[in-house]
C-alpha cells in the first residue's frame, strides 16, 4: 500500500509527545519546530516551539490509521471532505527546508497578496517559486502551503532572491496588478 502524509490534531501543546509516541510505535513523523530567538536580560535564548499548534504530520498507509487514533494525545485526524485530509509530498518537504534556512518563521491563514513573484536562491529552497511583500533589504518572504491552507513566512535579505519575470503570464500578471 501506498504511504500518504496526514495531519494530525493532537492535545494542545502535547505535540512533541505525540511524536514521540509514534517513534516508538516506529510510524514516521514530522513536528515541525521553529526556531524563536528571545532576548532574555542580556541574552539571546533559542526555544524550538511547533510550528504548527496542534498538529503533527504522520506518513502512513491507510491500515495504519487504527493505530494514530490509539495513541495517547492524539484527538483525531485533519478532516477535509469527510475523509483524513491527505498533505502532499512536496509541501513537506518545503516545511522541513523552510525551517531549516529561516528562523522566528510565522504562520498565516490569510490569503497571498504579492507585489513580485520570486524565485529563492542560495539555499535549500532553490527553485521555490515565492513572494515578496515589501522591497527594502530586508524582505518577508512567504510559501504558500495549499493543502493546509497557510503561509509560512520569515525575513531574508534581497541577495537570497530572484526576481522573476511574469509579465507576459496572464494569470499572474492579474495578481500582481
Amino acid at each position: 500500500m501506498k504511504k500518504n502524509w496526514y495531519a494530525v490534531y493532537t492535545k494542545p501543546k502535547c505535540e512533541k509527545k505525540v511524536s514521540a509516541s509514534l517513534t516508538k510505535k516506529k510510524i514516521e513523523n514530522y513536528c515541525p519546530l521553529n526556531r524563536l530567538t528571545k532576548q532574555v536580560n542580556d541574552r539571546k535564548k533559542v526555544n524550538l516551539d511547533p510550528l504548527f499548534p496542534s498538529y503533527v504530520f504522520v506518513h502512513i498507509t491507510d491500515l495504519e490509521m487504527a493505530s494514530i487514533r490509539q495513541t495517547n494525545e492524539v484527538v483525531n485526524f485533519v478532516y477535509w471532505l469527510g475523509r483524513p485530509a491527505q498533505v502532499k509530498d512536496v509541501e513537506i518537504e518545503t516545511i522541513q527546508h523552510f525551517l531549516n534556512e529561516y528562523t522566528n518563521v510565522s504562520l498565516e491563514k490569510t490569503p497571498v497578496n504579492t507585489t513580485e513573484m520570486v524565485r529563492i536562491v542560495n539555499s535549500q529552497l532553490e527553485e521555490t517559486e515565492t513572494f515578496v511583500m515589501n522591497n527594502t533589504q530586508t524582505l518577508q518572504v512567504k510559501v504558500t502551503l495549499p493543502s493546509l491552507g497557510y503561509m509560512m513566512t520569515a525575513e531574508t535579505t534581497r541577495s537570497n532572491v530572484e526576481l522573476l519575470d511574469y509579465s507576459n503570464v496572464p494569470q499572474v500578471k492579474n495578481m500582481v496588478s
